[in-house]
């Protein structure tokens, strides 16, 4: 007996890597950020350390509804989709045969080899058949609404987590460059991860990272020492 041939694909990482990725960058950046403000207004360590509390409770659990609405709906006009293909199978199933030879042919299989191949996997799973081939649902692609949910609010608190440990670590004129330089550091490590576990390349990963985190801290911080005068 051959042995079995396996292959490992990243594809399988797309649902939580994008939901993982996307929350503990928000993490990272939206509490820097809210920090980087808050001091440079010219607030107290306390205030300072209670804003960066506030804001990863609130946007982690930002996170966790946003991403379960959104895919939540995805993962329902995908059960729509499969209700009206499992209709159709019922109402023409020969219908429904002729449809997937076409698309099979679409692909550049000959037309007889793809009238077996649309009969034998009809016969073996028909809406699986169907669901792959023609609407493009899989088991690897499909919507997981709790486990983005869940995946996005821990990830965001973990990234929050990291700016919120040097504020507690350091205080007065050290903390604004302290927190922009790691910050800054976790940004550039999380995007070659990302990049890296993903496939693509790390350099460009981190940079693309880094350089919107950046930007974002400098706007915050420019609003909370404009307002912070004006006070």
């Amino acid at each position: 007996m051959a042995p079995r041939h396996t292959e490992t694909h990243r594809t399988d990482r797309i649902g939580w890597l994008r939901a993982a990725v996307l929350g503990a960058n928000d993490g990272i950046v939206s509490t820097a950020s809210l920090v980087l403000g808050v001091a440079a207004a010219g607030a107290s360590h306390g205030s300072i350390m209670v804003a960066g509390i506030a804001g990863l409770v609130a946007g982690a659990m930002s996170m966790a509804a946003g991403e379960y609405v959104s895919v939540r709906s995805q993962a329902d006009s995908e059960q729509a989709a499969l209700d009206l293909e499992r209709a159709e199978l019922k109402a023409d199933h020969q219908g429904e045969h002729r449809e997937l030879t076409a698309i099979y042919v679409g692909r550049g299989v000959e037309p007889v080899l793809a009238r077996q191949v649309a009969e034998q996997l009809m016969a073996h799973d028909a809406l699986g058949a169907h669901a792959r081939d023609e609407l493009g649902i899989s088991e690897t692609m499909s919507a997981r609404p709790i486990q983005a949910a869940w995946t996005s609010a821990a990830s965001f608190a973990v990234g929050a987590a990291l700016p919120l440990l040097v504020v507690a670590l350091v205080a007065g004129p050290r903390l604004i460059p302290a927190v922009s330089a790691t910050s800054l550091a976790f940004l550039a490590l999380l995007g070659g991860l990302a990049a890296r576990v993903g496939g693509a390349r790390v350099a460009v990963g981190a940079m693309r990272v880094t350089f919107w985190g950046a930007l974002a801290m400098a706007l915050t911080a420019a609003v909370g020492a404009l307002f912070g005068t004006v006070a």
